[in-house]
């Protein structure tokens, strides 16, 4: 089995806000809209998800 140079970063195509999600989709080989409903899921839930989408869209680069 051959081995991914597999990078997390933020999608230049598949983005809303910043790319969080589609780059997070990307990397996890899952769709964009399961990933952005969980975020939203985690958002209403107790608000971790908007510090967490904050973070990460500060310091994920972006896909050139």
């Amino acid at each position: 089995m051959e081995m991914q140079n597999k990078k997390l970063k933020k999608s230049r195509t598949d983005r809303k806000l910043c790319g969080v999600c589609g780059g997070l989709a990307e990397y996890l080989n899952m769709d964009s809209t399961i990933i952005r409903l969980i975020w939203a899921l985690l958002i209403l839930a107790a608000g971790t998800g908007l510090l967490a989408y904050i973070i990460a869209a500060i310091i994920m680069p972006e896909d050139i």
